[in-house]
């Protein structure tokens, strides 16, 4: 069930290799149908604000979900849609928020992807490239100064992010402290619309690491067990006190920046090749492969998936819109606004 799958934590024993996979490969299912979704209703003028898809990254951020626990610290980006569905993100979060529903987390003050319920853990985004690594820093050391022992933070970045002021302090800092953060670098060749080799010198960003003094690994970013692995590995050694962990995945963004952009300056060569593949249809594959699962098993999960959305997208639009004349401009942390809103 889409509901067993959103119930993050909700396993007692450590799942199977197959169990893990599968259940990886649904919710980034449910991540690849709820972002067409929130396409379709951004070109019906239904979304206030943009419309971000992570087409082609589901494979990395659902292993960056899944690989955390209660307790941990979440800071997800724009194309971390399988990744907050597995961390325990509900749908009505994130149909509620993109649609401006004042009953959402952020109470329809934001339209497209600045959400999260910072007492479960997730963070909500802040878009200037690499900012999410201070604050995830700050949430690891008050974890440190009250005692707080075994937890981990991540927080995702683009290749773009590496090349900011922030990614360079919130770094070195993390590494001085030897701060458990685990920062899940997504390498998908774009900038935007700036390619790599106008945004850094180095032959990886895999060497930003040991520039650092930090433990980095690789990971194909298409391949959804190898995700699953190597996140799993850089959140086990974070976990173990062995400092931040760099994992970097190289992959490519399948679709424009946005849905305001066609992404046509993307290299049709880069398109062709290995990173150009879609991890969505590769563990699907590798699924029918390994006799994890079957044709009519993929399409019952995947109609499931589509009238869990549409069920929830369905009671969203029946919501009142927020009404400026009602709204108390005040913190969200205050006494009227505060979280432990009804789902």
């Amino acid at each position: 069930m889409v509901h067993a799958l959103l119930d993050h934590g909700a396993v007692s024993e450590i799942p199977s290799i197959r169990e893990s996979y599968v259940k990886a490969f649904r919710l980034m299912l449910l991540a690849r149908l709820l972002d067409d979704k929130f396409a379709s209703l951004y070109r019906m003028g239904k979304v206030h604000g943009g419309v971000f898809l992570s087409r082609g990254q589901e494979a990395l951020s659902v292993a960056t979900g899944l690989a955390l626990q209660k307790g941990d610290v979440f800071a997800p980006l724009i194309r971390d849609t399988a990744g907050r569905l597995a961390f325990g993100e509900s749908l009505l979060d994130a149909v509620r928020t993109c649609l401006g529903s004042p009953l959402g987390p952020m109470r329809g003050r934001d339209g497209n992807v600045h959400r999260g319920r910072p007492r479960e853990g997730m963070f909500a985004m802040i878009s200037h490239l690499g900012a999410m690594i201070s604050v995830v820093n700050g949430a690891l050391l008050a974890h440190r100064f009250k005692g707080i022992q075994g937890t981990v933070g991540i927080t995702s970045l683009g290749d773009g992010g590496s090349s900011t002021g922030a990614f360079h302090e919130a770094l070195n800092q993390a590494a001085i402290e030897k701060l458990p953060l685990v920062l899940v670098l997504a390498n998908n060749h774009y900038a935007y619309s700036t390619p790599t080799e106008r945004q850094f010198a180095c032959r990886s960003l895999l060497d930003k690491a040991s520039g650092y003094g930090i433990s980095g690994l690789a990971a194909d970013g298409t391949n959804l067990a190898e995700c699953l692995k190597v996140v799993n590995e850089a959140v086990g050694r974070a976990r173990e006190g062995a400092g931040p962990q760099l994992v970097v995945a190289t992959l490519l963004r399948l679709c424009g920046h946005g849905e305001h952009d066609d992404g046509s300056y993307i290299d049709a060569r880069l398109k062709c090749s290995p990173v150009g593949r879609d991890c969505l249809k590769l563990a699907e594959e590798h699924l029918l492969e390994q006799d994890w699962a079957n044709p009519q098993q993929v399409a019952s999960w995947r109609s499931e998936a589509v009238q869990a959305i549409e069920e929830v997208v369905a009671k969203v639009q029946r919501e009142p819109a927020p009404d400026p004349y009602k709204e108390d401009w005040c913190p969200l942390a205050s006494k009227h606004l505060s979280e432990g809103h009804e789902a």
